[in-house]
Order: C-alpha cells, then sequence, then structure tokens
C-alpha cells in the first residue's frame, strides 16, 4: 500500500518521566538525585516509574525495588499517586488548546495534538509551534519528545521511541505484547521497515488480525483519527495577546471583542448561543473556564458581556491572572436557530416587559437552580398540576391573565392542605365563616363551588371523596381557596373543610 495522501498533521508529546518530574515540580522529590516511584505489585515493591537521573544508571520500570537497591544503594522511593500523575496530564492536554481544540490524553504519559487547519491561526509553522510547546514544558520542569506525522500513531511512535523515520522504529511501537514482539524477532523481523514490504495476509494469519492495522498507522497508511478532550464547540473564536494581561481590569473588553466576532459568526449561521465558554490561558499553563447559559438564544455582544460580568462577580474563587494570561478563547458550545424579528408596531402593554435578560443574570449570579418557574402538567388534582421548572425549558411560556380577569386558582398551595372548621348555611353550599390557626373569618363574597370529582381512571379499584372548591374573601379583603372533600350525605356524613391556598 502507498502513503496516505493527507494534509492532517498530528503532533505528539511524550513525557518519559512524567511521574516523577510532577514530584521534582512540587517540591515533593530532590531535582538531582536518583529515585524511583514504586507500588505494589503480587505482593512485592516494583518501580513503575523513575526519575530521569535513576534511568541513567540502567534502571528500568517492572524492576523490584531490592533489586533496583542492590545497583544503586542509595536509591530513594515514593509511592505511586497516579490520580495526581492524570490531573497533570489533563491540565496539560487543557493548556495545549492554546494551539489547538484537538487535543487528546493518548495513555498515561503522552498527549496528541492535531494541528490541521491551526498554523495560519497561529501565525507560526509547525517547528515553531512544536519548539514553543518544547519550551513551555521546559520551564515547568517537564521532559518531553516530540514528533510530528500525517497518522497520530506514527507521530506517537516517533516521540516515542524518539527516532526520525517510521522504519527505523522497533516492532515493539506495533504496541501488540512482548509474546507477538518475541515472534516477530525470532522471525528476524526488528523493525517496521522490515515489516513493510511483506504481504499482509501472511503476517495477518501468523501473528493475528490487529497487525496489519497496526502498521497501516504506524505507515501513515491510514488515520484513526483523535477523539479530543473537549469537543470543539460550533462557534470558536480566540484573541492571542503579545503582552500577558497581568490585571482583570481588561477582561470585559476583550469579551465584547471576542462576542462581535461570535456574532458574525452566528449570524451567518442564522443561530443564537444557548451557553458560552471563556477559557482563559495562563503563561504557566493553567487554564480557567467560566460559562454562562442564556435562556434564548442570544447573539448580542452587550448581553453577553452582561451574563460574564455577574459570573465573574458572584466568583466564590476569584480568578487570578498570576504572572498574565497570554490567550483568551471564546466558545459558543450550545446554538439553536434564531430567526431575525421585525420590531413591534405598537408598543407593549405595561407589564409585559421581556423577562429573559434578567432571569439570565439571576441565574448566572445565583446558580440555575435558585431560579425557578411554574409550568403546567397534564394532572387532574390542583396539587399536581404545576411543577417547578428552570426559566430556560421548553414548554409554556410565561402568561399572564387578562386585565381585570382574577386567576381561578392561587400560585401559592398547602402541602398537604389545611385543615379548618366552617360553617355553612346549607351542609352542601358555600362557608359563612370558617377558623384557622385559632383565628376566625367571617366570609363577604365567594364563588363557586368548582367540583373536581376523585381520578377513578388511574385508580380503577379504588374511590375517593369529591372536592368542591371556593374561592372566598373576608372582610379584611384576604382572599382564600377553600374546599369541602366528600360531598354531603352521599359520599360522607360529616364532610370536611380544608383551606388550599392562599391568593396574593
Amino acid at each position: 500500500m502507498s502513503k496516505l495522501v493527507s494534509e492532517r498533521r498530528y503532533l505528539a508529546v511524550h513525557l518519559p518521566f512524567l511521574p516523577a518530574d510532577r514530584r521534582i515540580g512540587a517540591h515533593l522529590a530532590p531535582p538531582d538525585a536518583p529515585f524511583a516511584i514504586t507500588e505494589k505489585q503480587r505482593g512485592a515493591m516494583r518501580i513503575v516509574a523513575l526519575s530521569a537521573a535513576a534511568a541513567a544508571l540502567g534502571l528500568s520500570p517492572g524492576m523490584a525495588l531490592a533489586d533496583a537497591r542492590a545497583r544503586v544503594p542509595d536509591l530513594a522511593a515514593f509511592p505511586h499517586d497516579p490520580g495526581a500523575d492524570k490531573a497533570l496530564l489533563i491540565r496539560l492536554v487543557e493548556g495545549c488548546e492554546r494551539y489547538t481544540p484537538m487535543v487528546a490524553p493518548a495513555g498515561e504519559s503522552a498527549l496528541l495534538l492535531d494541528l490541521t487547519g491551526c498554523f495560519e491561526a497561529l501565525g507560526a509553522t509547525e517547528t515553531r509551534v512544536a519548539r514553543d510547546l518544547h519550551a513551555r514544558l521546559g520551564r515547568m520542569r517537564l521532559h518531553a519528545r516530540l514528533a510530528n506525522a500525517t497518522t497520530p500513531d506514527a507521530a506517537l511512535a516517533l516521540a516515542r521511541f524518539s527516532v526520525a523515520e517510521v522504519e527505523a522504529l522497533p516492532v515493539a511501537a506495533l504496541d501488540l505484547g512482548e509474546e507477538v514482539h518475541r515472534a516477530l524477532n525470532r522471525a528476524g523481523m526488528r523493525s517496521i521497515g522490515d515489516l513493510a514490504s511483506r504481504p499482509r495476509a501472511p503476517l495477518a494469519a501468523r501473528f493475528g488480525p490487529e497487525l496489519p492495522v497496526r502498521l497501516a498507522r504506524l505507515l501513515e497508511e491510514e488515520d484513526r483519527r483523535i477523539t479530543p478532550h473537549h469537543a470543539p464547540p460550533p462557534v470558536l473564536v480566540d484573541r492571542r495577546f503579545a503582552e500577558p494581561l497581568a490585571t482583570l481590569a481588561p477582561l470585559c473588553d476583550v469579551i465584547r471583542e471576542l462576542a462581535q466576532q461570535a456574532e458574525v459568526l452566528l449570524a451567518r449561521r442564522g443561530e443564537g448561543g444557548r451557553r458560552f465558554e471563556i477559557a482563559l490561558f495562563r503563561t504557566d499553563g493553567h487554564v480557567a473556564r467560566l460559562s454562562v447559559n442564556s435562556g434564548r438564544p442570544l447573539r448580542d455582544p452587550a448581553a453577553i458581556v452582561r451574563l460574564f460580568e455577574e459570573r465573574i462577580e458572584s466568583l466564590a474563587d476569584p480568578l487570578d491572572p498570576g504572572f498574565g494570561y497570554d490567550m483568551m478563547r471564546l466558545g459558543v458550545s450550545q446554538v439553536e436557530r434564531l430567526e431575525v424579528q421585525q420590531a413591534e408596531l405598537v408598543p407593549a402593554r405595561a407589564g409585559t416587559a421581556d423577562l429573559a435578560p434578567l432571569l439570565d443574570r439571576l441565574s448566572v449570579r445565583f446558580g440555575a437552580e435558585s431560579i425557578c418557574r411554574f409550568a403546567p402538567r397534564d394532572a387532574h388534582l390542583p396539587e399536581y398540576a404545576a411543577t417547578l421548572v428552570p426559566p430556560e425549558s421548553t414548554g409554556a411560556s410565561w402568561s399572564q391573565p387578562e386585565p381585570g380577569e382574577p386567576p381561578l386558582r392561587p400560585l401559592f398551595l398547602y402541602d398537604p392542605p389545611q385543615r379548618i372548621i366552617a360553617l355553612a348555611e346549607v351542609p352542601d353550599g358555600p362557608p359563612r365563616r370558617f377558623t384557622w390557626q385559632g383565628r376566625h373569618y367571617r366570609v363577604v363574597r365567594h364563588e363557586g363551588p368548582e367540583r373536581i370529582a376523585y381520578p377513578w381512571w388511574k385508580h380503577p379499584q379504588g374511590e375517593g371523596p369529591t372536592r368542591d372548591y371556593y374561592r372566598v374573601e373576608d372582610e379584611s379583603g384576604h382572599r382564600f381557596w377553600l374546599f369541602r372533600h366528600g360531598l354531603y350525605g352521599r359520599e360522607k356524613d360529616d364532610p370536611g373543610w380544608y383551606l388550599h391556598g392562599l391568593f396574593a
């Protein structure tokens, strides 16, 4: 097969001493003395990682700690902490998003960057990007080997084995297990170049069907692509600074500039954003991320900036620019269709102002879970006829009664309904007086009854009392929602009365 004709370019970063370098960077281990990272395996302490100084003495991962100390008596040992190592690797992945949004971890000690189409935006060549990344890792005291190729497998193998050509890679680069590697060596095939010219079918029959697949990827004949750690959003804009931002004062101005660029891209797509995210890349590799949500599709830069201002002001842990931010990125990760609408010819009446901007700002400041609205439900009983949902949830829209029309049911309901003592002129008539929480009320106006039967279709075998609801008003103008539980004489001899809700 011929080499894959592809314009894709991958950069692989192999970190051979990541666990040890992490400890040195955190001042948890000596920078120059040899030491090992160990864990207990099958009842014995074995080396899982080494410092660069220890590796230079001929030690290797997998050795028993006792055997290693027989060679190097003063060898220090530290416990393996895979969680901390993984956290550092993810931090490096996020830091590499300054070059491309297509970054992914590869195993426990490597990164893969898809740099396709990024060089023009970066204003740099492939070589300059690799040098810049190598220098940043060096300032973090991390040993790194970098390599470029047209497939991720080839780039990673070149970086891992530190060779210049794919054909010079050992067969161990196939990563098919020690047994297959030994069999290939016994057959006289010690490098990828030895395998490249051989027919693939006999190799698959003898060494397994996975070998031709791995070989094609190393020879840059097949590109498996990578799955980025963060999926790139539909709309993405960024700003790189000639001098790092050492203060937060110009932050909102930069967000406004990025929002204006995003507005143009969203308008071309005929969409608006529902979720906006900014990433602040610090010079030391740290990445701060902030996000805001909108209850409706939005692309107005001023509105986007107001949401981020609320978000920044409400942070429990304020942003720390450290030595400065050298890049900022704005992504619109959730978009919806946004049609252009004609402005109203007649001004809206009082009380119908758009609440969406206010609700967005409240949600950003206090959390989306703290702001709710009522939404109707398909339920028979009043206590189940509405539920609380986030403001931006889909479903019934905000509604208001017509002017002069009183609400038929109160917004505030007691759960459970409050028991009261009521007096009616006739047993099945409206209440004239009632007592609630030790206070006496005289009814001067009433409306009803609104009869609600027991939901027999949900409980075919059961029966329940009917409710007769009344809207009543006392001498002081307070309005209550009462119901009699059961029909007098037919369902109960002495039906009880309950206060279910209060009108505003």
